[in-house]
């Protein structure tokens, strides 16, 4: 596939080579001399990174929900990553570098170019951005990033994932939830078992069902393949009747620890949590009580 030429000038308007060497890190990651919290970069100093920044443009932007905005944003050729991962967003003349994990599978990279990013509103400035300024055709820039995802090898065992998400938290859980859906369906035409795929149970939780993000798919996904999908949404604050096709998975209030004992095996199980930081150490506790070695939770906590 060849670069568009829209690529080549995104670069351009970043003042650098496409695609872009890591050489915006040592600028970027001085700090401010004014007391403030920590930015997306100093909180992920210590996490993995690919040295290149790729130039990117939007080329699709639909409301996910009342407060979330989804792009799709077309990417360049040698751009990749793994499910679960996130990228450094950069955006002409916005300083401060936003991070947002993909909900998108790389079967879809590969095969359409693209990735895709759920924001929440905030006035965070990259998040305020997306909300405000973003549309089709803004140029941006992108570098992959982040130790929390999901990329088996055809020759690895058999394992069943428990994806525990809270909030926008379901973004990387959700591109895990699609790739193992994509090894699945490569499985299915392929006429053999290339990889060795156990079960995956979503337990994802919401203020109510309208920030239920992805759950049609998700739900499309449950359907597709029974024996290997299964999901519970949970809704905490939902004020009005919950729709008729909704409510098999809906359950009202915090996700509890029976549902999740139901889903540990210790010898099985590798559990991935997203979502505000004091679920994810509540639940990792009560993971490790059921008996889950500490190795086998694998947690990304967005703040």
């Amino acid at each position: 596939m060849s670069v568009p030429c829209f690529l080549s000038s995104a670069a351009r308007s970043f003042g650098l080579p496409c695609p872009v060497a890591g050489l915006l890190c040592s600028r970027l990651l001085v700090p401010s001399p004014i007391t403030r919290q920590m930015d997306h970069l100093e909180r992920t100093a210590s996490n993995s990174r690919q040295n290149a920044v790729y130039p990117a443009q939007v080329c699709g932007m639909i409301n996910e929900s009342e407060t979330v905005k989804h792009l799709r944003i077309a990417v360049h050729p040698d751009f990749s990553f793994k499910a679960g991962q996130w990228v450094d967003l950069f955006i002409p003349g916005v300083e401060k570098v936003g991070g947002f994990s993909m909900c998108s599978s790389p079967g879809l990279l590969q095969q359409e170019g693209v990735i895709e990013l759920a924001v929440k509103y905030t006035k965070h400035p990259p998040a305020h951005w997306i909300h405000t300024t973003c549309a089709v055709g803004s140029r941006v820039a992108m570098r992959v990033g982040g130790d929390f995802f999901f990329d088996p090898s055809p020759s690895d065992p058999s394992v069943d994932l428990l994806l525990v998400a809270g909030g926008v938290g379901i973004n990387p859980l959700y591109s895990i939830l699609l790739h193992t859906r994509d090894l699945l369906q490569l499985n299915r035409t392929s006429g053999g078992r290339d990889y060795n795929i156990g079960s995956a149970h979503l337990c994802y939780s919401a203020k109510n069902t309208h920030e239920l993000l992805f759950k049609s798919s998700i739900i499309e996904a449950c359907r597709e393949f029974p024996d290997n999908f299964s999901c519970d949404f949970h809704v905490t604050q939902q004020s009005t009747d919950v729709d008729l096709h909704l409510q098999p998975f809906i359950n009202r209030g915090r996700i509890t620890e029976e549902e999740l004992r139901a889903h540990v095996d210790p010898q099985r199980t590798l559990c991935y949590l997203c979502g505000p930081p004091p679920m994810i150490e509540a639940i990792s506790k009560t993971l490790m009580d059921f008996g889950l070695p500490k190795d086998r939770i694998v947690f990304e906590k967005w703040w």
